[in-house]
């Protein structure tokens, strides 16, 4: 996985120029617009929260631990917004905030900023966005969209149906048939990521040429801890699921807190999360950090390509599995390196969020899948 890492890392573009600037650690509540706190050439470079917060130990942290890493090594200002609720005036009055506060460079981690950054490129041309797993689009009327990029907009997708493709087929690999999947949402990166998880168990079951694997398949409503979560992970373990993925930001904790009760598993999501729990077995991550960081070199280097959507997969290591810190016991880094070529040679016909309606509807022979709602 380093040397997917470093092959990542010089995929982007060179970075260099620094500004003078200090950091500032909190959010700002967009119900109030004056900060005296802010340095007087205010902070150059903003994130914006999504539905989450930003120390979720996964898709907000990812993002921003790549704007920090940059901001720090080459002395720019910086600070994250936090809207106050979810919905596109929100965001946009947020990011509002950011460009009054002296942001350049705005990341919108989510594809719930696909409007307001639609609107937003036209009204702060000067300003460069970055979004993450979304593309900018006009609010629909009917089912007309305007899906016009501008060339102050870098959209970045992830091929997270790699990464949930990894996670089932070492799940099964490492001995594990009875599997559950929530997601916070069915949102599209989310579903792909449901999606892959089930071929790759279906794989992994075919290869060792067992039948009978399970599946349970849901959407907590939600990528915030809560104990409705943790009461259904507890059930589902305590009717023998052996490992639950948890993808969904911070609904891990509530899923690891019944592994903690039943002596179960869980897998992680976006970034490595096994520091936050024993139960972690493996966390499925797309790496948010260095793709937010070499974006924002680009930015600084001159190279800064935008109006365009790109979409980071393993051929350039941009999805995986956290194998440093993996708990496996008979899912070795040689059965994980073979099975990752093939993935990033585009070898395995891999599922994505629009082919099938429900997860039931994946076609698979070894496999039960039970969407539980």
């Amino acid at each position: 996985m380093k040397k997917l890492l470093v092959i990542l890392l010089a995929f982007m573009m060179v970075f260099c120029l620094v500004a003078c600037g200090e950091q500032d650690p909190d959010p700002v509540d967009t119900t109030d617009t004056t900060d005296t706190t802010d340095p007087a050439e205010g902070f150059e470079l903003a994130l914006i929260t999504d539905s989450g917060t930003i120390n979720d130990k996964s898709f907000n942290q990812g993002a921003w631990e790549g704007l920090v890493r940059y901001a720090e090594e080459n002395n720019i200002t910086y600070k994250y917004y936090q809207p106050t609720e979810i919905a596109d005036a929100a965001y946009l009055e947020t990011i509002e905030l950011a460009v009054q506060g002296g942001a350049k460079v705005v990341v919108c981690p989510g594809f719930y900023f696909e409007v307001a950054v639609w609107e937003a490129q036209t009204l702060h041309p000067d300003v460069t966005f970055i979004i993450l797993d979304g593309q900018p689009h006009s609010a629909p009327e009917g089912e007309e969209r305007d899906w016009t990029i501008g060339e102050n907009v870098l959209s970045i997708y992830f091929a997270e149906q790699e990464s949930g493709f990894l996670a089932g087929y070492a799940a099964v690999k490492n001995g594990f048939t009875k599997l559950g999947f929530m997601g916070g949402m069915a949102v599209p990166a989310v579903t792909r990521f449901g999606y892959g998880f089930i071929v790759g168990a279906e794989t992994a079951a075919a290869e060792l040429g067992i039948e009978g694997v399970e599946v349970l398949f849901n959407y907590t409503g939600t990528f915030v801890a809560d104990p409705s979560i943790q009461t259904l992970a507890g059930s589902w373990y305590s009717q023998g699921t052996e490992v639950i993925f948890a993808c969904g930001g911070g609904i891990y904790a509530s899923i690891c807190a019944a592994a903690e009760a039943a002596d179960a598993w869980v897998i992680g999501v976006d970034s490595d999360q096994s520091e936050e729990s024993a139960t972690i077995i493996n966390s499925a991550i797309k790496l948010l950090d260095p793709a937010v960081y070499d974006a924002l070199a680009s930015y600084y280097a001159g190279t800064f390509e935008g109006g365009r959507t790109i979409t980071m997969d393993a051929s350039i290591g941009a999805t995986g599995l956290a194998m440093e810190s993996n708990r496996f016991e008979n899912f070795t880094q040689e059965d994980y390196d073979a099975i990752y070529e093939k993935v990033a040679a585009g070898e395995i016909d891999l599922p994505v969020d629009t082919d099938y309606a429900s997860a039931a509807e994946i076609p698979v022979e070894r496999v039960t899948v039970t969407v539980v709602e």
